[in-house]
């Protein structure tokens, strides 16, 4: 693939991908298609054995080549894992295109009990007993569908609502904001986000301005430094490594007896980050799974 500095002027231009598999593998396309550096993914049924994903990368961050190559990388994963073999197809869209190609995919979508996601351009379909959460993503982040993002909000479910009206939380690494609301929406009293990307920043200050909750969510560019108070609960959900190295500072932002939802680590990686919370004074309480995604629920000792 290209670096920054090689790559042509892009014009605007996206490459959309579009792949044909079967649904045991979601979560496996879906991680290739994150490490590739695709961006705006989203996933759609057609019957009981067989999705569609959609995925959208900036045209001038890959050559013809570096996709084909995606196509054997995807070939190997089904073969390895004994499923059928994806099909890939791509193509360049412009810049005007894309979003109303993004947003053709992307529906409501109900996650866990509570809440209900639905993307900001569509008008919510009836949800009885659910929270409407807004979603506008924008062009460099998710819809929400990731599989660790998803487990997150169902951690917040099982974290806030009655009785914990006056709990802050932190969300670190907040992206298009979609946690920080979430936990807004479930009841927690004041929410911090933080991101050292000026981009998410954004994201998050137009969702949180969307879902109505200006007065309850504080936005900064940075990252457990910029956090200006001690926190009961905090929700991250980045890569792995990220979260090893802040490991050590998450007891100075969450108050004595306060938790941790952490999620963006594979299967793989679980016994590393828990050993690491264990070795901080963390005691890991729960861990849930999604495919190859999990998400670590801790709590201070």
């Amino acid at each position: 693939m290209l670096s920054p500095a090689q790559a042509p002027d892009p014009g605007g231009a996206w490459w959309a991908l579009n792949i044909i598999a079967s649904p045991a593998q979601e979560d496996q396309i879906f991680w290739r298609l994150e490490s590739f550096g695709c961006q705006g993914m989203a996933s759609q049924a057609h019957g009981e054995d067989r999705i569609s994903i959609h995925a959208y990368l900036p045209w001038f961050r890959a050559t013809l080549l570096d996709l084909a190559a995606l196509a054997l990388r995807l070939r190997q994963d089904a073969l390895v894992a004994g499923q059928p073999i994806p099909k890939l197809r791509w193509e360049r869209i412009e810049a005007e295109d894309w979003s109303n190609s993004w947003k053709q995919h992307w529906q409501p979508e109900p996650v866990g009990d509570k809440l209900l996601i639905c993307p900001a351009w569509l008008d919510p379909p009836p949800h009885p007993g659910r929270l409407l959460l807004r979603l506008d993503p924008g062009m460099a982040f998710g819809p929400g569908t990731h599989p660790t993002t998803q487990l997150c909000l169902e951690a917040l479910e099982m974290r806030l609502g009655a009785g914990t009206e006056g709990v802050t939380v932190a969300d670190v690494g907040c992206g298009s904001g979609i946690l920080s609301v979430a936990a807004a929406l479930l009841g927690a009293k004041r929410v911090f986000a933080v991101d050292i990307d000026p981009l998410a920043v954004q994201a998050t200050l137009h969702n949180r301005d969307l879902n109505g909750l200006t007065d309850r969510i504080v936005v900064a560019q940075g990252s457990l430094e910029h956090i200006p108070e001690m926190v009961d609960g905090l929700v991250c959900n980045i890569l792995t490594d990220v979260i090893l190295d802040m490991i050590p500072e998450f007891g100075l932002v969450v108050k004595k007896g306060g938790w941790l939802i952490l999620s963006g680590i594979l299967l793989e990686q679980a016994k590393l980050v828990a050993e690491m919370l264990e070795a901080n004074e963390w005691a890991v309480a729960a861990l849930w799974r999604r495919g190859e995604w999990c998400c670590l629920n801790a709590r201070m000792t």
